[in-house]
């Protein structure tokens, strides 16, 4: 037979690529990937991150070079001026300065009560899920009888016992996170209720792990969305609650800034002298409605009914 005849042999194929393997899924990445695409929360973490630069470093940002701290009676309820970009307040203390100090005093006293009230309301709620019976009958009655007290009124109560005199970041702390514990831990008991029978934790207790191990490797990334997703929500509440009480004149005291107090001396002379109570009132609503936007949508990325 012939070269001729002989059938054309077909060319040797390339080695396959070895494909690269995907992570497995879970609630965490499925979250991450929705949340870069949430327009949402893409402008509430900007304005959430600029506020923080904001109280971090204020004095970046006080480029009028304007103690917030120095007041002249002469430029009293002056409108914005070259020198004075927010106006002057009735004590003639440059608005846009105190207004940029004045952030610091809200975002730590926001994430401070939310941090500590998610900490100590996760874990008494965690024990409280995992061990039930008499460990959940106590924790859960000392809770009722925290969620009777009314938020504002019990901090209010708190502080006029703490005193003007000892009144702070410390004190309004502790006055708010006093009171909010008890929701995060009903959250986090109901969230490990339902974990703790699943299939896994099961399997697990089955294998011989111990109960601080099922509760810290398999419960707990499992059960503390819910209370990621309040927690964030309630930095909010937060931040009202401390202007609220600032208002009030129980909360932050001078000389210390705090919007709530700026708000509350320039009331009296909102008529007359509008920007005082403008601007910090302003940037008061721009930071719950930025922590609000955050807060809905981690809500939306963890909630796995939404999906």
């Amino acid at each position: 037979m012939s070269n001729d005849t002989l059938p054309a042999t077909a060319p040797a194929a390339p080695p396959a690529k070895t494909a690269k393997k995907d992570k497995p899924a879970s609630l965490w990445s499925d979250a991450w990937y929705d949340l870069r695409r949430n327009p949402v929360f893409i402008i509430g973490a900007a304005m959430v991150g600029l506020l923080v630069v904001i109280s971090t470093v204020p004095g970046v940002f006080d480029s009028v070079g304007v103690d917030p701290s120095t007041c002249n009676l002469a430029n009293a309820r002056k409108g914005i001026t070259s020198e004075h970009w927010f106006g002057s307040d009735n004590l003639g203390c440059d608005v846009y300065s105190r207004v940029i100090h004045g952030a610091r005093v809200s975002i730590l006293v926001g994430f401070i009560s939310a941090a500590v009230t998610g900490i100590v309301g996760g874990v008494l709620g965690l024990l409280a899920g995992f061990y039930g019976r008499w460990v959940d009958v106590i924790l859960s009655r000392v809770a009722e009888i925290f969620f009777a007290i009314p938020s504002i009124l019990g901090a209010v109560l708190i502080l006029a016992v703490i005193g003007r005199d000892n009144a702070g970041i410390g004190s309004v702390v502790l006055a708010l996170a006093l009171l909010a514990w008890p929701m995060v831990l009903r959250i986090m008991r109901a969230a490990v209720i339902t974990a703790k029978h699943q299939d896994y934790v099961v399997a697990a207790r089955a294998l011989g792990a111990g109960p601080w191990r099922i509760m810290l490797r398999h419960i707990l990334p499992n059960a503390v969305a819910p209370v990621i997703v309040v927690s964030t929500i309630n930095l909010g509440a937060f931040i009202a609650a401390e202007a609220a009480l600032s208002f009030l004149g129980l909360g932050i005291q001078s000389p210390q800034i705090s919007w709530g107090l700026m708000i509350a001396d320039a009331r009296n002379r909102f008529l007359e002298a509008p920007l005082p109570l403008l601007f910090p009132a302003l940037f008061l609503s721009l930071t719950i409605l930025s922590v609000v936007m955050l807060g809905d949508a981690v809500r939306d990325a963890l909630d796995p009914k939404l999906r």
